[in-house]
């Protein structure tokens, strides 16, 4: 009876037991489904759908993969407002972000008389210590701004050649901006003249490293004029300027139009620049060419507001006071008309004069008359000063009776004559005539302009000067390429040759070298490169050794006749590219040579390197002392 009795109540638990059990998975499983459903139900509401939710016993599991961590702090947050948000298991990936940019490097140089100040951002990669040190060789150590950032990042394609060429263009801009990026430099300067101009922009172009973008923008400021002159001449067998000056555009073409109305060619030009005396200057050199043009003949000039018109000689006297009557009348209030009827002169009468001329080949003949020995003394220092003193011959004679300003006019004959590359001054008492050839398109006008403000107003001169494009100093030098075929037929005709097994020129080819050097006078700012070669005898590496020795002593007798070498290297080749056969004697001896190329056409592996950045050239390379093969 005991033993039923603690059956019952064992059984009695167990199932009680059981019945708690199943109560409790019940409610896990409940809670569960209503935690998961009512969580993704919440973020589907926020269009959160890449979330995933799995709820496990009262932990709820949020996965997936969240598009940025804002959405995955958005998802936390959105979940628990649900359940207890200890109860959320973050188990979310975020998606991979794309890493951050490089920035884009690039730089302002700004360069004026103050000084010179950097300004930009520059990959920590570029030697920036060794940058402020070029920009403090330019102007000065206390006088660089330096405003230079870093960031840490590789450079960029291009960016070092175009930092590099930005800086070596900034050592020839006295006042210039340079902007520098990877690949592109764009430059933007003043130069003094046209000539100097075209001289920077071809430098700077032979300059650019291979692939390097460059934009030019280098202006010639307007010249400044003073006095400022023009003079038009209407003559038997010609009619046309001495010289034209133009305050504008608009100017130029209302002044050439009314000298082409009077009878010049419509070629001719006028030189636009600073310092006129008025804004109305084209509308009096209008009316003056104007009144000379009705007159018939003569001259008008003008200095600043100063005009001088001079009529031809035999004009009648009723026509000229008419013409010059009209044209007072008509001048703008600032300007001042002096007007001349020339005397008819007795041809055989043979007024005292002065000539000095100057030949193609630069010698100079002064003829004459001087009023005194001073005066000659005076104008055979003044012609030697200008031409040398080997090149003067003095065979001037003293008389009387010259006018008080005769050593003025002789001296100016002189400054003007000195303008052109080969001509004639002739002073006489009434006149100064200048004529002859010359390289500069201008200077026609600054003989005028000369003539007008040294002889005083209402002087008489004449300027008869040819400008021919052979003579232009800019014009006429040769391009790098032609300077490389002349060096090429010297050598062809004048073999370089060394002493045998050593870097030292045999005395023979010294000549040869003399003609190179004053090709190279010609031929300024190319880059070249001294190539040396060897034939096959010997080591290889002894044979590169030599050749690398040979093509620097050909550098250095450069340097030794005053040829500027600064863009120009020396690199040996040895055996390499031969020419000929090695296998007998004529061929070796054509294998040992030494060329000359131009840097971005030669076969160089450094032929991409610029005139600018071969600043320095190669150190000299010892010949070594076991270098005794006789045929190399």
């Amino acid at each position: 009876m005991r033993l039923s009795a603690l059956l019952i109540i064992a059984m009695t638990f167990t199932a009680a037991a059981t019945v708690s059990l199943v109560a409790a998975n019940f409610s896990v499983t409940l809670i569960e489904e209503n935690s998961e459903i009512g969580v993704r139900d919440a973020l589907d509401a926020k269009e959160m759908t890449w979330a995933e939710v799995q709820a496990d016993g009262l932990q709820v599991t949020l996965s997936g993969t969240a598009p940025d961590e804002v959405a995955r702090f958005n998802a936390l947050s959105t979940a628990g407002t649900i359940v207890d948000a200890a109860r959320v298991i973050d188990q979310m990936d975020v998606t991979a972000q794309a890493a951050i940019a490089a920035p884009k490097f690039s730089v302002e140089i700004l360069r004026n008389d103050s000084g010179v100040s950097i300004i930009g951002l520059i990959p920590t990669t570029t030697d920036r210590d060794a940058a402020i040190d070029r920009f403090q060789s330019i102007a000065g150590q206390d006088h660089v701004a330096d405003l230079l950032e870093s960031a840490n990042y590789p450079a960029p394609d291009g960016w070092e050649d175009a930092f590099g060429f930005a800086i070596s263009a900034m050592e020839k801009l006295p006042r210039a901006k340079v902007s520098a990026e990877a690949g592109r430099v764009a430059i933007t300067a003043i130069s003094d003249s046209a000539e100097a101009k075209a001289r920077l922009e071809n430098q700077l172009k032979r300059a650019a490293p291979p692939g390097l973008v460059v934009t030019l923008e280098i202006a010639a400021p307007r010249p400044v004029i003073t006095p400022f002159t023009l003079r038009f001449q209407i003559e038997e067998d010609s009619t046309g300027f001495d010289a034209c000056s133009a305050d504008t555009e608009q100017a130029s073409a209302r002044i050439l139009k009314a000298a082409v109305a009077a009878g010049a060619p419509g070629s001719a030009r006028c030189t636009v620049g600073l310092g006129v005396p008025s804004p109305r200057w084209s509308e009096a050199v209008e009316k003056a060419i104007g009144a000379l043009s009705k007159i018939g003949g003569g001259s008008v000039s003008f200095a600043d507001a100063d005009i001088s018109l001079i009529a031809a000689e035999g004009t009648e006297r009723a026509v000229f006071d008419r013409v010059v009557g009209e044209l007072e009348n008509a001048l703008p209030d600032v300007f001042a008309l002096n007007a001349r009827l020339p005397q008819t002169v007795d041809p055989d009468a043979g007024p005292p004069e002065f000539v000095a001329t100057l030949s193609p080949e630069g010698q100079v003949q002064l003829r004459g008359r001087l009023t005194d020995d001073a005066l000659r003394e005076l104008a055979d220092s003044y012609a030697k000063a200008s031409f040398g003193s080997d090149k003067v011959y003095t065979a001037a004679r003293i008389v009387d009776d010259l006018p008080a300003d005769w050593p003025t006019r002789v001296l100016s004959a002189l400054d003007a004559l000195s303008k052109l590359a080969n001509g004639t001054v002739i002073v006489t008492p009434d006149s100064v005539s200048v004529a002859g050839n010359t390289g500069n398109p201008d200077a026609s006008t600054q003989i005028a302009t000369l003539l007008a403000g040294k002889l005083g107003e209402g002087k008489d001169y004449e300027v008869k000067v040819a400008y021919q494009e052979k003579l232009d100093p800019v014009l006429g030098l040769p391009t790098p390429q032609e300077c490389e075929a002349e060096i090429g037929k010297v050598v062809a005709k004048g073999k370089i040759n060394f002493e045998p097994g050593s870097a030292t020129i045999d005395a023979s080819a010294l000549g040869t070298m003399d003609q190179i050097a004053e090709i190279l006078q010609d031929c300024r700012d190319i880059a070249l490169e001294v190539q040396g070669y060897t034939d096959s005898q010997g080591r290889e590496e002894m044979n590169l050794a030599l050749s690398q020795s040979r093509a620097q002593s050909v550098l250095n007798e450069l340097r030794a006749r005053r040829v500027i070498t600064g863009s120009f290297v020396a690199k040996g080749y040895g055996e390499e590219s031969p020419v000929a056969s090695n296998d007998t004697e004529e061929g070796r001896e054509a294998n040992r040579r030494i060329e000359f190329k131009l840097i971005n056409e030669g076969p160089s592996e450094d032929s991409d390197e610029t005139a600018l950045e071969n600043g320095a050239d190669t150190g000299d390379t010892d010949t070594p002392s076991d270098q005794t093969q006789e045929g190399n």
